[in-house]
């Protein structure tokens, strides 16, 4: 049997004290899930919640393999609700590391006493909205029944990790892990001979400190990424006292811009209305400046394709730049996408990494994998003996961990079911045919292509304000409405089509899992535009939502956004 490793043995609970009725029911207590419970006892909703893991932290208790960190400054990685927090709290690093927002995240769970109502080593295997009572019912593998009144989803996005698909892995003898669930006890690669297999954002993080310590490193590319430097140092003192002088004011513009982090060398400027001498002083400010300001300097880089040209061309020169070996340097050039389009990673050291002389890359589009054998990796041109097999291999994203749930809303009907041809979301935010169910950074927001603490913070504020206005206005029941539904969804993929985000076989579309819809999952207009149509929604009487009164808890109207606009109209 081969070596799989979780992520550590599950600390069984002394007592679990299970409430049978909630207002409000969390799944998940990462950073999202720990605000949502901070913002709900606010409103002194009696709230409870379920974490498969044995602590919080959600993606930052997982990923914990070596080099993992954060591609959004830490500065900007924060959350905004309590002065307080800033005040208490100061970041070692520019980017900070998996271990030390892991303490960030318990720092905040202590300071709130966030922790009290969450049953941790706990998986949710069903939630089923039950109409005659307009409650939901949450079911988990260690045998409990909670039912609540409102379910909100903190699940993440990036949280369900693909598992290896390749023939073989029974029979590996060896040890073999997973970046996305890296077990919480040393990984031993020292003198070791390893594989890694995935070179996306956790790879190219990971590859540079094994090979370091490895004997020798095998790194399997099917699809070479592009990667940015990080140019990671202690927090700049200068910026810092920056931008806690007006930490407000910070915030706010985060909100006003397309990712959630204020710009600070964009220049706005469609990319071919400078000079090529213009144009290229500014792509070498921004690979300097480090962060994803390469993608951005330009105002068109991802809807452009001459523009896009241009800085995949600068990119490709600094891969041969730093790799001395010509050939390998063409192997991890990425080709056939344009730049950006797939997730672009943030690094250190990764293409010098392919310099060493212990580091051999494989291609594997070239000399694809055949199986894994008890003693190595197979291709159809030669067998590599391995000790440790590291899958950097990613997720199922957005939709995965969601569907992972099992969750039926009226009729019975399934999220699986309603979501056959891809994720159909107002929002990201509710679901039609699934009441008062509410989902953090669902899909059809802007989630993944967004700063995720203000989007978090964002995202759980709406929820909280709308059960608020359904308290106010005598309503228990609230979905959204199929028509506006596909209207947010055609309204998606709209934008995304003006973009050229849907020419790449990213994750972004699911084209990382077989059989997988192809939609592009994520609301491209920008963090400010979609905060913009969430506002002007909501002051449209909430257009696109029906409020009613359920008959569990007497007769009552029915109250829908769209109409009501119609009548003032």
């Amino acid at each position: 049997m081969a070596n799989r490793d979780n992520a550590g043995a599950s600390a069984t609970p002394a007592e679990r004290k299970m409430p049978p009725m909630v207002d409000v029911m969390v799944i998940g207590a990462g950073f999202a899930g720990l605000y949502a419970h901070y913002k709900f006892r606010e409103i002194k909703f009696t709230t409870f919640g379920f974490e498969a893991a044995p602590e919080i932290g959600g993606t930052w208790f997982w990923n914990r393999y070596p080099g993992a960190r954060c591609d959004v400054e830490s500065l900007d990685y924060t959350y905004s609700f309590s002065p307080e927090l800033l005040d208490e709290w100061r970041w070692s690093e520019r980017f900070a590391t998996q271990p030390e927002i892991l303490r960030y995240a318990n720092h905040v769970a202590d300071r709130f006493e966030l922790r009290r109502e969450i049953a941790f080593d706990t998986r949710v295997t069903s939630a089923t909205y039950d109409e005659a009572a307009n409650q939901w019912t949450i079911e988990t593998n260690r045998g409990d029944t909670v039912r609540c009144r409102y379910l909100v989803t903190a699940v993440g996005c990036l949280s369900l990790p693909k598992p290896p698909e390749i023939a073989g892995i029974e029979d590996y003898q060896g040890r073999w892990v997973q970046t996305a669930a890296w077990p919480r006890e040393p990984v031993d690669y020292a003198g070791k001979r390893v594989a890694v297999i995935g070179t996306g954002s956790s790879g190219v993080q990971s590859i540079p400190l094994l090979a370091e310590q490895a004997v020798q490193l095998t790194v399997f590319q099917r699809t070479p990424n592009y990667s940015v430097p990080a140019h990671n140092g202690a927090v700049d003192p200068e910026y810092e006292a920056q931008v806690r002088a007006d930490y407000a004011e910070h915030c706010r513009q985060r909100l006003r811009t397309k990712g959630g982090v204020p710009p600070r060398i964009n220049t706005g400027l469609p990319a071919m209305e400078v000079t090529e001498e213009e144009r290229r002083a500014k792509f070498e400010e921004a690979w300097k400046f480090g962060t994803f300001t390469l993608q951005s300097v330009f105002r068109d880089i991802t809807s452009n394709p001459e523009a896009n040209a241009a800085v995949a061309a600068f990119v490709h020169g600094k891969i041969r730049g730093v790799v001395k070996n010509p050939a390998i340097a063409e192997k991890l050039i990425p080709k056939g996408y344009p730049f950006g389009t797939k997730r672009l990673c943030l690094d250190t050291g990764y293409y010098a990494t392919f310099n060493r002389d212990n580091v051999e890359l494989v291609d594997i589009r070239a000399t694809p994998i055949e199986r894994i054998t008890r003693t190595g990796i197979k291709t159809n041109e030669r067998e590599y003996p391995v000790d440790l097999i590291v899958f950097a291999t990613g997720f199922d994203a957005m939709t995965g961990p969601l569907l992972a749930l099992n969750i039926r809303g009226v009729g019975g009907k399934s999220l699986n079911d309603a979501w056959k041809d891809g994720p159909f979301s107002y929002l990201g935010l509710t679901i039609a045919g699934f009441p008062n169910l509410f989902t953090i950074n669902g899909p059809s927001s802007p989630s993944v292509l967004a700063n995720m603490l203000p989007a978090i913070e964002h995202h759980v504020d709406w929820i909280v304000d709308c059960i608020s206005h359904m308290e106010s206005n005598g309503f228990d029941r609230v979905e959204a409405d199929e028509d506006a539904q596909n209207a947010w969804a055609n309204e998606v993929a709209e934008i995304a089509a003006e973009t050229l985000y849907p020419q790449s076989n990213s994750w972004y579309i699911g084209a990382n899992v077989p059989g997988k819809p192809r939609v592009f999952m994520a609301y491209i207009g920008g963090f400010d535009r979609y905060i913009d149509r969430c506002d002007e929604i909501v002051g449209n009487n909430y257009a696109g939502f029906s409020f009613s009164v359920s008959g569990a808890n007497g007769a009552g109207g029915l109250t829908d956004g769209f109409e009501a606009m119609q009548e003032q109209q």
